[in-house]
C-alpha cells in the first residue's frame, strides 16, 4: 500500500508519472543472457512426430499439420535424396577406384567432398523449410593456407569427417525416402481405396461371392481403409523424424564441436564479465576514495572550524567571567550555538556515510526519513515491506543513496511539484533484486555525466552487479529505475 509520507502542499497539483521517455542513458552489468539449450530429439518429435508422443495427436494424426508437412517433406525428399543419393554413391566409388587405377580419381574425390558440402547446405536448408526443425552448420576441417592447388588443402577435404558424413547422409537419406514414400503411397492408396469400395464395389463378383454378409464386408473394409490412413500418416511422420534426426547426425556440427563452440562462448562471457568486474571495482574505488575526501573536507571545513571558534569563545568567557559577566554570558550563549550546529553538522555527515534509522528500523523508515527531510512533495510505496528484508545491507544502503541522491537533484535541478518513490523486491533473471524507482514531474533533463552525482550512484549501483537506467526527456520528467541483486 502506498504510504505518503509527506502531504502536498496547498494548491500543489498531484503527482503525475513521467510520459514515456524517447530516450534514456542506461548502464547495466547484469551477467550476459545464457545462451539457449540445444535442440533435442524430443524437441525434433514435438514439431514433426506428435503423434509418436500423446494419444490425442494420434487421433487427429491424419488431418494434423504436421503429418501434410511430412507428406510434402516425403514427396519433395525422395526424387531430391534419390538423385543426389546416387550420384553421390556412384561417384565416391568411382573416384576411390580410379585413385588406386590411374591416380585421377584423387581431384575427382576432393571435388566430391566439396559438393557435397554444398549439397549438405541445400538439404540442411530444405529440412528446415519443410519440416520447421532448423540443423545448425558444421565446421569445416581448412588448408594451412588457401589455394585449392595446395596439397594441404587437399588433404583437409579428405580428412574431414564431417565431408564424408554428408556422402553417407545421401546414401542414407535415399532408402528412408525411398522406403518412406513406399508406406506413405501405399498404405494412403490402398485407404483411399478401402473407402471407396462401397462404391465401386457395388455388383461385382466380390459381391456375389458374399451374398448376406455383404454389408458386414463393407463395414470391415471402410474400418480397414480408415485404419491405413491412420498407419499412412504415422509412417509419413515417423519418415519425417527419422530424416530430421539423420540430419542433425550427419549434416549439423558434431557434439565435440558443439562443446567446444560453448566453450568458446563461455570463455568470451568470462572475459567480458572479468572486464566488467575490472570496471566496476576500479569505480568502486574511485568512489571510495572521493568519499573519504569528501568526509575530510566536511570535518575539516565545517565541524572541526566550529569546534575550534568553541574553544575560543570558551576561552574568552573563561576570562571575562570574572570582570565582566555578561560578556562571559553572551560568550557562553554563542558557545552553545555553535555546540548545537556543529551536533547538526555531525548528525548529517554521519547520516551521509551510513544512516542510523537504515540499520535501526529497515529500508522502508529510512525512505520514509528522507522524504520527511525534503522540501518538495514525496511519496512513498513500499508495497510489501516485509519483503526489503530480503535485500542486504549493502544492497539497502545502494538503494537508500540512490533515492537520497535523486531527491537532491530533484530539489536542486528538477523544478518539480511532486515525487514518487518505490521500492519492492522483485524476481529477476538471476534471482530476487531490489527495485527502486524514483519518478517527478520536473523538467527532465538530466544525465548522469561523468563526475557527477548521477555518475557516483551508477557506478556504486555498477559495484553491486545492478542495473542503473535514466530516463529523463526534456520537459517530460525525470525517471530513475535502480536494480540491485539480493545475492549481492
Amino acid at each position: 500500500m502506498a504510504t505518503p509520507t509527506v502531504p502536498p502542499a496547498p494548491g500543489a497539483p498531484p503527482h503525475q508519472p513521467p510520459a514515456p521517455a524517447a530516450a534514456s542513458a542506461s548502464a547495466a552489468t547484469a551477467p550476459s543472457p545464457a545462451r539457449p539449450a540445444a535442440p533435442t530429439t524430443t524437441d525434433d518429435a514435438h514439431v514433426v512426430a506428435p503423434a509418436f508422443l500423446s494419444a490425442r495427436a494420434l487421433l487427429r494424426a491424419p488431418g494434423d499439420a504436421a503429418t501434410w508437412r511430412a507428406v510434402a517433406q516425403v514427396t519433395i525428399g525422395w526424387p531430391w535424396l534419390l538423385t543426389f543419393g546416387i550420384l553421390a554413391l556412384v561417384w565416391t566409388l568411382t573416384s576411390a577406384g580410379l585413385v588406386a587405377a590411374f591416380g585421377v580419381g584423387l581431384p575427382m574425390l576432393v571435388g566430391g567432398l566439396v559438393a557435397g558440402q554444398w549439397f549438405a547446405r541445400a538439404e540442411r536448408a530444405r529440412v528446415a523449410a519443410q519440416t520447421g526443425v532448423v540443423v545448425g552448420a558444421p565446421t569445416y576441417r581448412r588448408g594451412p593456407r588457401p589455394g585449392w592447388w595446395r596439397w594441404g588443402t587437399w588433404w583437409a577435404v579428405l580428412s574431414d569427417g564431417r565431408r564424408w558424413a554428408h556422402q553417407v547422409y545421401a546414401v542414407a537419406g535415399l532408402g528412408v525416402s525411398s522406403l518412406g514414400w513406399t508406406l506413405v503411397v501405399g498404405l494412403a492408396g490402398a485407404g483411399v481405396g478401402a473407402i471407396a469400395f462401397p462404391g465401386y464395389g457395388q455388383g461385382s463378383v466380390v459381391d456375389d461371392w458374399f451374398g448376406l454378409a455383404w454389408p458386414l464386408v463393407i463395414l470391415l473394409t471402410v474400418l480397414g481403409g480408415v485404419a491405413l490412413l491412420w498407419l499412412a500418416a504415422l509412417a509419413a511422420q515417423a519418415t519425417s523424424l527419422l530424416t530430421v534426426r539423420l540430419a542433425r547426425a550427419l549434416l549439423g556440427p558434431t557434439a565435440q564441436s558443439e562443446a567446444l563452440v560453448e566453450a568458446r562462448a563461455a570463455v568470451d562471457r568470462a572475459e567480458v564479465r572479468a572486464e566488467q568486474l575490472r570496471e566496476t571495482r576500479t569505480a568502486a574505488v574511485g568512489a571510495a576514495d572521493e568519499e573519504r575526501r569528501r568526509i575530510e573536507r566536511d570535518l575539516h571545513d565545517g565541524a572541526q572550524q566550529r569546534l575550534v571558534a568553541l574553544g575560543v569563545e570558551l576561552g574568552a568567557a573563561k576570562r571575562a567571567a570574572s570582570r565582566d559577566p555578561e560578556t562571559a554570558a553572551a560568550a557562553l550563549d554563542h558557545a552553545h550555538r555553535e555546540v548545537k550546529e556543529t551536533l547538526a553538522e555531525l548528525r548529517d555527515l554521519v547520516r551521509g556515510i551510513h544512516p542510523a534509522v537504515l540499520t535501526d528500523r529497515g529500508l522502508d523508515a529510512a525512505l520514509s526519513a528522507l522524504a520527511a527531510r525534503t522540501p518538495v512533495s514525496v511519496t512513498v510505496d513500499v508495497p510489501t515491506p516485509e519483503t526489503l528484508a530480503l535485500a542486504p545491507a549493502a544492497t539497502q544502503a545502494a538503494a537508500y543513496f540512490v533515492v537520497a541522491e535523486a531527491l537532491t537533484n530533484v530539489t536542486k535541478h528538477s523544478g518539480a511539484q511532486s515525487v514518487l518513490v518505490e521500492a519492492t523486491v522483485v524476481n529477476g533473471a538471476g534471482g530476487p533484486a531490489l527495485r527502486v524507482v524514483v519518478a517527478d514531474d520536473g523538467k527532465g533533463g538530466a544525465t548522469a555525466s561523468p563526475g557527477s552525482g548521477l555518475d557516483g550512484l551508477r557506478s556504486r549501483v555498477a559495484a553491486l552487479d545492478g542495473t542503473f537506467d535514466l530516463d529523463s526527456p526534456a520537459g517530460g520528467g525525470t525517471r530513475l529505475t535502480v536494480e540491485v541483486p539480493c545475492a549481492s
